[in-house]
């Protein structure tokens, strides 16, 4: 009997031995693949290289406060194109956008203002607006004595390759950013406990690869469809508009914005939507129309000389001139002419005669209004066109996400210079407070006016002239509306 208990006492402990034996062989395993996949940790991961993801990370880096973070940024697209991005002279993409002087003042602050290629910025100092149905016009131009002391500006005309290429040369000349661009990303989520941190509730950007990046903020710029928003269940309310944006580069008659002409952008209100024709360099123009899907089809459809004419007539004839041509497949160049002779109009209330559009500008987007539910949870901040999208007949969305990164990398500041953790929802809390009813006030304002010149007839057509009949009599309140689209005295965006 003793010899029994002897023999299994026996096993018990070689059996206890062996089990310790591997459990250590597992804790020194687990220890070391733990050492060799040291999580690979940034201060601020932002998804998104356009202009606002750019503009924030090159104001973080040009900030003495915030300078020595770890920085990343993670963009699909290849930026070694962005980076040797040019065209002749002559030559502009058709995606432009309109820079306030606040934007303008916010990106020379940051140092990318001189990496812009200047001689394709243009400036414009004036603004006709008319209702397309009554003629009723509002033209916003400085009076003497009120026009801020910057200057005169109202907005300067880039495109927007010249913005994202001028900012990305800015923070390769300041340095510090890892950059992983031509990257998509698969999959993001949350982290994981380790025996040195508990990342549990830091989001986890995991790019095709394999490679993980661990972010203390991870901000999403990466629009309208954002995986980050995604990622963090935040909601976005809107609608679609029903409607295209037409975009395309014109060349102008003889020198283009000659004379008192050059600093002036045109926008006429019809039932389909706002045309505008806004000044770039030299004899050229951007055109943003807004118009029905089908309209858009048709245009995108004509031959140049068709689709030249039918802009022309978009500033010159009555909306049920231009609903007819709509309706021809072509031959509008012809009709167009013979229109305009029958046409009394002001050559000096509209933009003047274009003469071509550039091979291979014309094209569509469908026009949306979406906002997001909050701009900020545990971690995670949005910006730009990933917070909210706009109807863009004032030329706003932009600068939307210039004051976003502006508010965002002031608030990243201040939580760094009080010791705060830069990436709780506390201290982005300032953030949200600061954009969210201003953006949203913005977003309110271009949709009702969308809603409210789309009406063709009716009783409120007669309101909304002798609104704008009433705006433009009045000096005070005309310059205050413009400080506001320039982003000078008390901001909206």
């Amino acid at each position: 009997m003793d010899a029994v208990v002897r023999a299994r006492t026996a096993a018990y402990i070689c059996r206890s031995c062996t089990r310790r034996f591997q459990l250590q062989r597992r804790q020194q395993r687990t220890f070391a693949s733990a050492s060799a996949a040291k999580p690979d940790i940034y201060d601020v991961v932002c998804v998104g290289g356009g202009p606002a993801g750019l503009s924030l990370l090159t104001a973080l880096r040009s900030s003495p406060v915030t300078s020595h973070l770890r920085i990343a940024l993670v963009e699909a697209q290849d930026l070694a194109k962005i980076r040797s991005w040019k065209l002749p002279p002559d030559r502009f993409s058709n995606r432009c956008s309109s820079l306030t002087p606040s934007s303008a003042q916010f990106l020379d602050t940051i140092g990318a203002w001189d990496h812009l290629k200047r001689e394709r910025v243009q400036a414009y100092h004036e603004m006709q607006v008319w209702d397309g149905v009554t003629d009723a016009r509002i033209e916003f131009d400085w009076a003497p004595g009120t026009a801020p002391s910057a200057g005169t500006t109202i907005a300067y005309m880039t495109e927007n390759l010249n913005l994202t290429s001028g900012l990305l040369s800015r923070l390769e000349e300041l340095g510090g950013v890892s950059v992983f661009d031509s990257a998509r990303v698969e999959r993001i989520s949350f982290g994981e406990e380790t025996e040195e941190l508990d990342l549990s509730e830091w989001p986890v950007v995991q790019l095709a690869g394999g490679k993980q990046l661990y972010a203390r903020l991870l901000v999403g710029a990466d629009g309208a469809n954002s995986p980050v928003r995604s990622f963090a269940g935040i909601e976005a309310k809107g609608w679609d508009y029903d409607r295209h944006g037409v975009v395309a580069t014109l060349e102008l008659e003889g020198e283009g914005w000659g004379g008192d002409q050059m600093k002036i952008a045109y926008q006429r209100f019809l039932p389909t939507g706002p045309v505008a024709m806004l000044p770039m360099p030299g004899n050229y123009s951007t055109l943003v129309w807004s118009t029905t899907p089908e309209n858009a089809s048709l245009l995108k459809s004509l031959s140049a000389k068709d689709f030249t004419a039918m802009v022309n007539a978009a500033f010159r004839l009555s909306p049920t001139d231009l609903q007819f041509m709509h309706t021809q497949e072509s031959g509008q160049a012809e009709e167009v002419s013979w229109r305009l002779e029958q046409t009394p109009f002001s050559r000096q209330a509209v933009p003047q005669t274009v003469t071509g559009v550039q091979e291979g500008t014309i094209a569509s987007f469908p026009l949306k209004m979406r906002h997001a539910d909050t701009y900020i949870g545990e971690r995670v901040a949005l910006v730009g066109d990933a917070a909210h999208t706009i109807h863009p007949l004032a030329g706003q969305g932009l600068n939307q996400g210039q004051g976003d990164v502006q508010s965002l990398a002031k608030t990243i500041e201040y939580a760094v210079s009080h010791g705060q953790d830069l990436g709780s929802r506390m201290s982005l809390e300032p953030y949200l407070s600061e954009r969210y009813a201003a953006n949203h006030v913005l977003l309110g304002v271009c949709d009702k006016l969308h809603k409210v010149y789309s009406v063709g007839s009716g009783p409120l057509v007669p309101l909304r002239s002798l609104g704008l009949n009433a705006v433009n009599a009045l000096g005070p309140l005309k310059s205050f509306l413009m400080n506001q689209a320039a982003g000078n005295g008390i901001k909206v965006f």
